[in-house]
């Protein structure tokens, strides 16, 4: 397992969490602990009066709770495992004034082949972020008829023509059941072949699965709204995706929502340099909603009209 967890945009989260500087009496949520990148940063750089953290990973909560059982101890942490919207819906977080949410997969997650998220490591077809639940990878493929599936990987993954893949997953389970990670990987390997350099063929099959395993799409358009309505009035939402349909869901629900406004009107995605550093960062991207009328922005040119109007009137 890798022991290296570096936090994906974590300068620009900093940056517009920024308002919250010198406040008194914040409180922070973080629905998606991981390993405690993001979480460690916000705490100490806001000092916020009350944290919230919650994951679904038991390892990560249990790393959690070893790491700050002095605050939690204190009554100022409290760590919970479960997912995110179920805390949500609970209202145990409400007059939160910073949100976080990081829906990527962490890469203790990734690099552990035991949790079946990759494609590159031979471990059980899982993908659950949440251990205790019954939905795995291996029930999807070897249980959906073949309309579910092209549904799955069509609509999740964006897949164009994933109906060959399909063919040879149905044909391939009736004598042996898919079991393991490498077991599809190389089965979608063989049948769609290598299109673009660098990206596995077997990339948005995996993601599709993920997704559907863990309802994550169904989750984020659930809680959005919630936290929306929980928030104190000027509090922030900061989510950073990893597909472009968690992006496209997250941009719309904000850019819609008569709550709020959008406080960055354009994407943020991490920089050349970050990327090099953490490859995982490449398809990250950041979008900030702040609850409340958006504060009308200064007219540059009113001093100038002001002046004119005064000559043509003289």
């Amino acid at each position: 397992m890798s022991e290296i967890h570096i936090p994906v945009l974590l300068n620009e989260v900093l940056e517009l969490f920024s308002p919250f500087a010198g406040q008194k009496n914040l409180v922070y949520f973080d629905g998606t602990y991981g390993r405690g990148g993001h979480f460690k940063a916000i705490f100490e750089k806001f000092e916020p009066a009350k944290c919230y953290a919650t994951d679904q990973d038991t390892q990560a909560i249990d790393q959690a709770k070893k790491t700050w059982a002095a605050e939690i101890n204190s009554g100022r942490i409290e760590i919970h495992h479960q997912n995110f919207l179920e805390f949500v819906k609970a209202e145990k977080a409400a007059g939160i004034d910073m949100v976080l949410l990081d829906l990527g997969v962490s890469s203790p997650q990734l690099d552990q082949a035991q949790r079946g998220f990759s494609f590159n490591k031979d471990g059980p077809l899982d993908m659950r972020m949440n251990q205790k639940q019954e939905l795995t990878a291996a029930k999807i493929i070897n249980e959906f008829e073949s309309e579910d599936l092209f549904e799955i990987f069509k609509s999740y993954g964006e897949v164009q023509n994933p109906a060959r893949v399909i063919r040879a997953i149905v044909n391939d389970r009736t004598t042996k059941p898919f079991t393991t990670t490498l077991q599809l990987a190389q089965l979608i390997e063989r049948v769609d072949g290598w299109q673009k350099k660098g990206f596995h063929p077997a990339t948005q099959y995996f993601m599709a699965l993920r997704l559907v395993v863990n309802r994550e799409l169904q989750v984020v358009e659930e809680v959005i709204p919630l936290l929306i309505r929980q928030m104190q009035d000027k509090g922030r939402i900061a989510i950073i995706t990893f597909h472009s349909l968690e992006d496209r869901l997250v941009k719309n629900i904000f850019k819609n929502s008569a709550d709020g406004f959008l406080v960055n009107k354009k994407v943020i995605v991490p920089s050349e340099n970050e990327c090099k550093i953490n490859v995982r960062a490449r398809s990250a991207k950041l979008r900030v909603f702040q609850k409340g009328p958006e504060p009308e922005k200064p007219d540059k040119f009113a001093l100038r009209r002001q002046q004119r109007d005064q000559n043509s009137g003289s």
